[in-house]
């Protein structure tokens, strides 16, 4: 698909598979709002697309593990744009000790999920003004981990183990993914998650010395390469044949069915209620 005028925004641009898909969109004509936490690489990458095709891509440095930075970051794009065709939520960790955010939430929930769910929010508005336009969550097969939820554990606030962690936020994607493709039924936007496989990236950089560290070492000889991972965001984000699919979810470029837990919808509709409320401004 020619991606002529249409504004991608990519979060987790600055490295692994965010960056390489951002090329790979750009390469397409895309125009590229690109956020990261490295505004050095950010500002590279940003300059190298410009260099290729003048106003390119954009780039505004964001942590997105604070929920005013999301908020920043998404009036930041309002104020550029007033449609945006896709959103690839990308950005994600992986921690193996348990870590607080400013807002007060463990930082592996709150990267990985609160600041999707938040910054789609936030930019529904322009989505749907870029009709047809498409979300793409990106997840893990790890979300398969995990056969109940532990809703009173969500925070690791009685006990945290670094992969549970990331399961979690992972199987949090693809239910996120369910209920906001039921909630935007008829709007013209659509929703869908990926698992764009095990790819050799930054996000195991800070597990060394750790369980964590020990499987992502030997699981390396395994990894895909991060163009490899990057495909299928791309796929998804302007391959035509995909245009109106929604609710689905992906292993690499294969759509497969999710864990049976990921479609509990009552699991999905309770999540969302929940992150609405931990999102919401203090006092809010």
């Amino acid at each position: 698909m020619d991606l002529a005028d249409r504004v991608c925004l990519v979060t987790g641009a600055t490295s692994g598979v965010g960056r390489e898909a951002a090329v790979m969109l750009a390469a397409r004509g895309a125009t590229l709002f690109l956020t990261g936490r490295n505004r050095a690489a950010g500002e590279a990458l940003a300059a190298e697309l410009n260099a290729a095709r003048p106003d390119a891509g954009v780039f505004v440095a964001a942590d997105l593990s604070t929920l005013a930075e999301v908020r920043r970051l998404a009036a930041e794009v309002r104020a550029r744009h007033a449609k945006l065709h896709v959103l690839l939520n990308n950005a994600g960790l992986v921690l193996p000790r348990r870590e607080l955010t400013p807002d007060g939430f463990e930082k592996t929930f709150a990267v990985n999920h609160l600041a999707p769910f938040l910054l789609t929010q936030e930019l529904l508005p322009l989505l749907k003004a870029g009709t047809p336009a498409r979300i793409v969550n990106v997840s893990s097969e790890a979300h398969r981990a995990l056969g109940v939820i532990d809703w009173d554990n969500l925070q690791g606030e009685k006990s945290y183990r670094g992969f549970r962690a990331y399961c979690l936020s992972k199987l949090a994607n693809v239910l996120f993914t369910q209920e906001l493709d039921r909630r935007l039924a008829g709007t013209g936007v659509t929703a869908n998650a990926v698992h764009p496989g095990v790819v050799v990236t930054g996000i195991w950089r800070g597990v060394g010395g750790s369980l964590l560290g020990l499987l992502a070492m030997l699981a390396k000889p395994f990894m895909t390469s991060v163009a490899q991972g990057a495909a299928p965001l791309v796929k998804l984000a302007a391959d035509p044949t995909l245009e109106g699919v929604s609710g689905r979810y992906f292993n690499r470029e294969k759509e497969v069915k999710s864990s049976p837990l990921s479609h509990d919808r009552e699991a999905a509709a309770r999540l969302w209620d929940m992150s609405d409320r931990m999102v919401q401004p203090k006092g809010g």
